[in-house]
């Protein structure tokens, strides 16, 4: 096997299959990457058994300027071949493998060389060979990754809160996530897409890593579901991942579809404030802040406290407050998460009593968006 390529092109290609990679994983195999030479393209893969990446570089890329001289396949150590080619002196950089698995890595004057395993020994990539298939605009599906994922259990003891999960019928995607704090939810219409409905629960930790991938491109990925496992295409690079099992809870039921108090903020005038407001709150036991909603002086007060230290009070601007007077308690870094999520819109904030859940939705498309926060208790 031999091939020389421009180092660029190729680090931009092992950087994204080096993502699955995981130093923890118990497989040694898994901890390298896989190089795949064929008479026309350039394949790397990675996998950490949950989640796999391929990332293609084609003989025709003019960028990458692949010579290939003699097809085959290896599997180098991920993290120490990842070093060396960071560090190669010259822009064109040659691999040659032989018969004993070693590689041979050049580059102007210098040479390294590594031991390898027999690809074979490398797990294969699931088949997913299903025929029907969702396509999204890879900005739109980063976006909504971004948006749902804080709200993503860690605890390992409810494994299914861990994922997204995802469900499409008669046209419209759903996306929720909680973990049993808080509930984030995003619908959108998807109008290329097949006429089989999906109910998946995707894990949260290989949308955030889809999500770092997908950039700020604007192109399509297609998804395609199997039986266990999920597949994103886009540009030249498959992103395979496993499928929670189980059954994601009915969170319908969780969001109010009744208030007694709304008010309008500024998602980004809000979130500087609660910033503020929780300088003191972190330093304190209890991370919590005080929202003190009075519609009758239209007054709408936020508080942070920390008895070892002191307290915050600021009056909060806002467009319109109606409603029953109410004081409500919440964790601030949760509202950050929610508040993040909304960018420069404004928001309407709908609450019903003070140890209920309340929600935040942007004012103008409160239907397609929801984020939901449960109180704290403070007494």
């Amino acid at each position: 096997m031999k091939f020389s390529i421009r180092r660029n092109s190729f680090i931009t290609a092992l950087n994204d299959a080096q993502r699955a990679i995981s130093s923890k994983t118990a497989i040694d195999v898994l901890t390298g990457i896989k190089i795949t030479l064929s008479a026309s393209k350039l394949t790397l893969t990675g996998s950490d058994a949950d989640i796999s990446i391929e990332t293609v570089i084609s003989q025709e890329d003019e960028k990458a300027a692949l010579q290939i001289d003699e097809p085959g396949s290896i599997v180098l150590p991920a993290r120490f071949f990842n070093e060396i080619v960071k560090k190669l002196p010259e822009d064109m950089m040659t691999i040659t493998i032989d018969e004993r698995f070693q590689a041979t890595i050049t580059s102007g004057q210098a040479e390294f060389t590594i031991n390898g395993l027999d690809s074979e020994t490398y797990p294969h990539l699931p088949e997913i060979e299903a025929d029907s298939k969702l396509t999204i605009a890879a900005d739109i599906l980063k976006q909504i990754i971004t948006q749902t994922v804080i709200a993503v259990s860690n605890q390992e003891s409810r494994p299914i809160l861990t994922g997204i999960h995802l469900a499409y019928s008669n046209g419209e995607l759903l996306a929720v996530a909680t973990d049993s704090h808080r509930l984030s939810q995003r619908k959108i219409t998807l109008t290329d897409a097949g006429t089989q409905d999906y109910d998946i629960i995707v894990p949260g930790k290989s949308l955030s890593e889809l999500a770092k991938m997908l950039g700020d491109s604007t192109e399509n990925v297609e998804i395609r579901i199997a039986e266990n496992q999920i597949l994103f295409t886009f540009a030249n690079t498959s992103f395979y991942s496993r499928l929670l099992e189980g059954n994601y809870p009915d969170t319908d039921r969780l969001i109010p579809q009744n208030s007694e108090t709304t008010v309008e903020f500024n998602a980004v005038d809000l979130l500087h404030s609660i910033e503020r407001a929780s300088l003191l709150s972190h330093e304190g036991r209890n991370n919590v802040v005080k929202l003190s909603l009075k519609t009758g002086a239209q007054k709408a007060v936020i508080y942070g406290n920390s008895p070892e230290i002191g307290n915050v009070e600021e009056d909060l601007s806002f467009k319109k407050l109606e409603g029953n007077d109410l004081e409500i308690s919440f964790n601030p870094d949760y509202m950050k998460d929610a508040l993040s999520s909304f960018g420069q819109t404004d928001i309407t904030m709908s609450l019903t009593l003070p140890l209920r859940p309340f929600t935040l939705v942007p004012t103008e498309d409160g239907a397609n968006f929801v984020q939901l926060i449960t109180p704290v208790r403070t007494f």
